[in-house]
C-alpha cells in the first residue's frame, strides 16, 4: 500500500473518532428553552374530612352523560368517604405484566416496571417510568400549557378495586386577570389483568362556569420523563428516543436529539415516546380535545437525556368537563401491540387506532420485513437458538440472491467485451449526441444486452440488505436472547470477550469498557473481500488509490461505526461476507473461463501518458 493510501485511512479514522467527540460538543448541545414557567397560581383548597378548613365543592352532574356522572360521583366519594392524612403516599397496582406505583402528590406514577422484561444494568424488571423528580412524573397533570410546572399537591385517594385507583382535589385556581376560580380535579386510573394498555379518565368540575384557558390550553398531560432501560448516548449508538404521532394514514417518527423541545404541528389519532423495544403511546378517546403535543429531549445528567411527549388539551368553558385516555405502556413489539388491533382480543374492547403502526419497520419496505420475520420465526421453531436462525437465513438469501449475483458480473463482463465497439461509435458521433445515442442502442439490441440487467440485482439485493439491516437490529425478540454463553449473551447488544475494570482514556468515549472481537472479524472479512472482488478487475491510472482506500479504508471505518452495533446485526453481516467470499470465487472462475472464450484480457487499460516504466508496472 502507498504512502498516500496510509494517509487517507489514518486520516478519515481521526475524522470518523473525533466526530464522536467533537460534534456532541458543537452541535449536540445547544441549549433550549425548556425552563418550566408557571404563570397560573395555584393553592389547594383543604377539605374539613382531613382536618383543614374549608368546604369540599359537591360536584355538579347536569352537564355529564350517564357513565360520566358514575365517574363524578367516585370522585365526590373518594373525597367524603376515604381521605387520607395531608402526606405523601405509595399505593402499588400488579397487573401481572406490570407493576405500578403511584403517588397521592399529584396522583401521579412514580414507577412502572415491566414484570418479565429484565434489564441487566439494575438486575430488575425494566422501568418504564424512569427519571422521576419532583418536577416531573409520569402522567402528570400541569394546569396551562406544557411549560407549566406540574401539579404538586398531595390528593385523596380511593383504591376502588385491585385495579381502580381515583385521585382527588379541591383547588383554588386564578385566571390571567388575577381573579380566583374553585375546581375539584379527580384522576382515576383503570386497569386489566395482564394488560399493556390501560385508561385514564381526568375529571374536572369547577364551581362557576368560567372554565379553564390559559393561552388556548386547559391543562397538559404528560408521559413518563424518560423510558427504561437507562443507556449512554454516546455508546448506545443503536439505541435512541423517539416522538411518534398517528393521523390514521401514516406515522411520523422524530428521533429526538438533545435539549430538543419542538411542537408537532399535525392532526394526529395517537402519539407518544419510543425506544428501539418499549413505548408509551396516548391514545384520547376524543382526539378534537387536544391542541398539538409538544416533544422534548433534555440532558439532564451523565449523558442520560429524558425523553417526554406532553399533551395540551384545549381551553373549554363551563363547569365541568370529563377526557378518557387510553395508554399503552409496554414492549414495542407486535405480538403485544396487534391484540388491541381487534376489540376480541383484548379485555378493553380496545380497537380502531392501528397501534401496529408504532413498531419500528423499514417503511415502504416493511412488507419484505414482514417476509424475513416469518421466514426467522419459522426457523426459530425448528431451531430454538436466534443466532443460528439468523445465520440460516442468511445462508438462504445469499443461495437465492446467487444468480442475481452471478448476472450482475457477467453483465459487467458483456460491458466490457462492448466497450471497443462503444468507444468507435463515441469517436465517430461525437459531435451528434442525438446519433450516439441511437447507434448505441442498436449496439446494445444486436449484442442482446441490456444496460439496466446489472443495475437490477443489486438494487434487489439492497433493498433485501436494508430490509434485513433494520430486522435484525430492532427485533424485538433478540432482546436477552443468548447465542453462545459468555461471549454473545445477548443478541441485541455487542459481544463480550472481556471487560475491563476502567474506561480506557480518550477512546472509552467510543468503545466503553469492553472488549469485542466481532468487529474484528467483520473487517478481516471485509477486507478479504475487498481483496478477491477485485483480483479479476485490478484498477490502473488515478483509480488505483481510491480503490485501495475502499479496500482497506472503508472496513476500518465500519469498525468504529460497528463497534457496539447489536451483535445479532454483526453476526448476519458477518455471514453474509463469509458467504459472498464462497460465492465471489465461484463467479471469478466462471468469469475467467468466460474472458477466456471471448477474448477479454484480464489487464487493465493503462493510461497513455505514464512513463515506461510506470506503464509496465500497471501491466504487472
Amino acid at each position: 500500500m502507498d504512502k498516500n493510501s496510509i494517509w487517507a485511512i489514518v486520516l478519515s479514522t481521526l475524522v470518523i473518532v473525533g466526530s464522536y467527540f467533537l460534534l456532541p460538543k458543537f452541535f449536540g448541545n445547544k441549549k433550549a428553552n425548556t425552563t418550566e414557567q408557571n404563570s397560573v397560581e395555584i393553592v389547594a383548597e383543604d377539605s374539613a374530612n382531613n382536618g383543614q378548613s374549608g368546604q369540599t365543592e359537591v360536584l355538579t352532574e347536569t352537564m355529564f352523560d350517564e357513565e360520566t356522572s358514575a365517574l363524578i360521583s367516585e370522585v365526590e366519594a373518594a373525597e367524603e368517604e376515604n381521605s387520607v392524612p395531608a402526606v405523601e403516599q405509595k399505593i402499588t397496582i400488579n397487573t401481572g405484566v406490570a407493576e405500578i406505583i403511584f403517588t397521592t402528590k399529584g396522583g401521579d406514577i412514580v414507577s412502572y416496571k415491566l414484570i418479565g422484561h429484565n434489564d441487566k444494568d439494575t438486575n430488575d424488571f425494566v422501568q418504564l417510568s424512569d427519571s422521576i423528580s419532583e418536577t416531573n412524573r409520569t402522567c402528570a397533570l400541569a394546569i396551562g400549557g406544557a411549560e407549566s410546572k406540574i401539579i404538586n399537591e398531595i390528593f385523596n385517594y380511593e383504591k376502588i378495586d385491585a385495579y381502580t385507583i381515583l385521585f382527588k382535589k379541591t383547588f383554588s385556581i386564578k385566571d390571567s386577570s388575577g381573579n380566583a376560580h374553585s375546581y375539584t380535579i379527580g384522576k382515576k386510573y383503570s386497569f386489566k389483568p395482564n394488560e399493556y394498555m390501560f385508561k385514564l379518565d381526568v375529571m374536572i368540575h369547577g364551581a362557576d362556569a368560567a372554565g379553564l384557558n390559559y393561552n388556548g390550553t386547559a391543562y397538559t398531560l404528560r408521559t413518563s420523563p424518560q423510558i427504561g432501560p437507562h443507556y449512554n448516548q454516546k455508546q448506545s449508538r443503536y439505541e435512541y428516543r423517539q416522538f411518534l404521532a398517528y393521523n390514521g394514514k401514516k406515522v411520523k417518527k422524530v428521533n429526538l436529539a438533545n435539549n430538543l423541545v419542538k411542537q408537532y404541528d399535525k392532526e394526529f389519532l395517537w402519539g407518544g415516546i419510543a425506544s428501539k423495544y418499549f413505548m408509551e403511546l396516548v391514545l384520547p378517546t376524543d382526539y378534537s380535545v387536544l391542541g398539538v403535543p409538544t416533544y422534548s429531549a433534555k440532558v439532564e445528567q451523565n449523558d442520560y437525556a429524558n425523553a417526554q411527549a406532553m399533551f395540551e388539551r384545549k381551553a373549554y368553558f363551563g363547569t365541568d368537563v370529563s377526557d378518557s385516555y387510553y395508554l399503552y405502556f409496554g414492549p414495542r413489539e407486535e405480538n403485544s401491540l396487534k391484540v388491541y388491533n381487534t376489540a376480541e382480543k383484548n379485555a378493553w374492547g380496545f380497537s380502531g387506532y392501528k397501534i401496529t403502526e408504532a413498531l419500528s419497520t423499514s417503511g415502504w419496505l416493511s412488507w419484505l420485513e414482514t417476509i424475513l420475520k416469518w421466514c426467522l420465526e419459522m426457523l426459530h421453531k425448528v431451531i430454538p437458538n436466534w443466532g443460528i436462525c439468523i445465520i440460516i437465513l442468511t445462508i438462504i438469501l445469499k443461495i437465492i440472491m446467487f444468480p442475481l449475483s452471478k448476472k450482475q458480473s457477467m453483465s459487467s463482463l458483456k460491458m466490457q467485451q462492448l466497450q471497443p465497439k462503444i468507444q468507435a461509435i463515441q469517436k465517430k458521433y461525437a459531435g451528434d449526441q442525438q446519433k450516439l445515442q441511437q447507434e448505441t442502442s442498436k449496439l446494445y439490441q444486436e449484442a442482446g444486452y441490456n444496460p439496466a440487467s446489472g443495475c437490477l440485482p443489486m438494487l434487489f439485493q439492497f433493498l433485501v440488505i436494508f430490509a434485513m439491516y433494520n430486522l435484525f437490529n430492532n427485533y424485538f425478540e433478540f432482546r436477552g436472547a443468548m447465542f453462545i454463553p459468555k461471549w454473545i449473551p445477548d443478541l441485541s447488544e455487542g459481544d463480550v470477550v472481556y471487560t475491563f475494570k476502567k474506561t480506557i482514556p480518550i477512546i472509552g468515549g467510543v468503545f466503553g469498557n469492553t472488549f469485542r472481537v466481532l468487529p474484528i472479524i467483520y473487517v478481516a472479512s471485509q477486507i478479504l473481500s475487498g481483496k478477491i472482488s477485485q483480483s479479476m478487475n485490478p484498477p490502473g491510472g488515478q483509480n488505483e488509490k481510491t480503490m485501495k482506500f475502499m479496500m482497506y479504508g472503508m472496513p476500518f471505518m465500519f469498525f468504529f461505526i460497528f463497534y457496539n452495533a447489536p451483535s445479532g446485526l454483526l453476526l448476519y453481516w458477518l455471514t453474509s461476507n463469509i458467504l459472498q467470499l464462497g460465492q465471489q470465487a465461484i463467479i471469478n472462475k466462471m468469469m475467467a473461463k468466460k474472458r477466456a472464450e471471448v477474448g477479454i484480457e484480464k489487464t487493465p487499460n493503462v493510461p497513455k501518458n505514464l512513463p515506461p516504466k510506470a506503464k509496465a508496472k500497471q501491466k504487472k
